[in-house]
């Protein structure tokens, strides 16, 4: 995947599915001690990506690309029964590329001495307790705005040609400091927090979670803090919302405000999906860079057994540039060659507006070419574990 010249993965950045929505990872077992256990669990995905223009020159391309369908993963889980209905655990998950085996990147701010580094552990690293009355966990972790989305979201935020980028790019360049002091040092990209402490909590059709992830500045308990929270309605029909503050670690101003709302309404072997998300950036200092809208709309479609096919429409725009903006349709088919191991092949046909960014783009590698109309075609083996 293409890499940003600061180091922020702008390839497939991420997905919760692997640990909060039921996928089919069988969670291997590897320790077992009095009232506890040890677990491995993974995601290996890969395969190529045609592109009809690329770039200024627009040009096609052929590339070998990690992540298509979902993020590759390699994780550790851990659990004991503490007595009195009380269980503790641990998480700890790291993102890496397929295509060259080097760790995925990050969207965390630079450090102190501007430098900057890629997590180990960038998708989890957290301690927790759960019970009949919710769980808590501490430290690195999947905020649950996002994970709220994942039932309504056309694509379930693949990796590839979905909603995943709206997301995630809208929340970055405000709070990684490109040079301009705008910056949360607990945020990577909208999706995973450092320093975080997060309640969830289901009760009866509905799955809800709140966040804070502790700005630790002097004076201040606003400064360089973030809060989120989501909530799911899982019955006849799905229903999702959230809500998420990224606030700047010197000024507390707001800098990325992000909410969404979502449904899905299962029909047969139907299902159809409607998802919008806002997101407004501002920098340090309270000045308005962009307020992007983004809609989804799609279907899927169990066509048999083995099969899941699905179609959707994105329509991205920024309301502060009307040339930022794209229009997206997505055709693709999940082929489950076995529980653990799927066959996907996915195209999109991109317009792009005169001035699109990354922030109205639904591939993984940005905005395949500005002012232009291309087409792309995604074929991969993705395998769980």
């Amino acid at each position: 995947m293409k890499k940003h010249n600061h180091g922020v993965t702008t390839g497939a950045l991420v997905l919760a599915l692997s640990m909060a929505s039921g996928s089919a990872l069988a969670d291997k077992t590897i320790a077992e001690f009095e009232g506890g256990k040890i677990s491995i669990f993974g995601i290996i995905d890969v395969g190529l990506l045609y592109m009809s223009k690329s770039g200024s020159n627009g040009d096609s391309k052929v590339s070998m690309e990690t992540s298509g369908l979902r993020q590759t993963v390699l994780g550790f889980k851990g659990e004991r029964d503490m007595g009195d209905g009380i269980t503790a655990f641990f998480n700890l998950e790291s993102h890496f590329d397929t295509n060259n085996g080097q760790l995925h990147g990050t969207g965390d701010a630079r450090d102190a001495n501007g430098d900057y580094s890629v997590p180990q552990w960038r998708r989890q690293a957290n301690i927790g307790i759960r019970g009949d009355w919710g769980s808590l966990t501490f430290g690195r972790q999947y905020g649950p705005a996002l994970l709220a989305h994942i039932g309504t979201e056309p694509r379930a935020f693949k990796e590839q040609f979905s909603n995943l980028y709206a997301w995630a790019y809208n929340q970055l360049l405000t709070t990684w400091d490109f040079g301009s002091g705008d910056r949360n040092t607990n945020n990577d990209v909208g999706i995973f927090f450092s320093n975080a402490i997060q309640y969830r909590n289901t009760l009866g059709p509905v799955d809800f979670g709140i966040m804070y992830a502790l700005g630790g500045q002097e004076d201040s308990a606003e400064d360089n803090s973030a809060f989120a929270l989501g909530a799911a309605y899982n019955g006849p029909v799905t229903l999702s919302a959230s809500y998420q503050l990224i606030k700047d670690d010197t000024t507390g101003n707001n800098n990325v405000t992000h909410w969404g709302l979502g449904a899905a309404v299962p029909v047969g072997d139907f299902t159809f999906k409607g998802n919008y998300l806002g997101a407004k950036n501002e920098t340090e200092a309270g000045v308005e860079q962009s307020d992007v809208a983004a809609i989804g709309v799609g279907v899927d479609w169990k066509w048999n057994e083995r099969n899941s096919a699905t179609v959707a429409y994105y329509h991205n725009k920024d309301r502060n540039n009307n040339d930022d903006e794209t229009r997206n349709l997505v055709i693709s088919n999940d082929f489950a060659w076995k529980p653990d191991t799927t066959i996907y092949v996915q195209a999109a046909w991109v317009d792009a507006g005169d001035a699109a960014t990354i922030k109205t783009s639904i591939v993984a590698a940005g905005v395949p070419s500005v002012g232009e109309k291309s087409f792309l075609i995604n074929t991969g083996i993705n395998f769980m574990f």
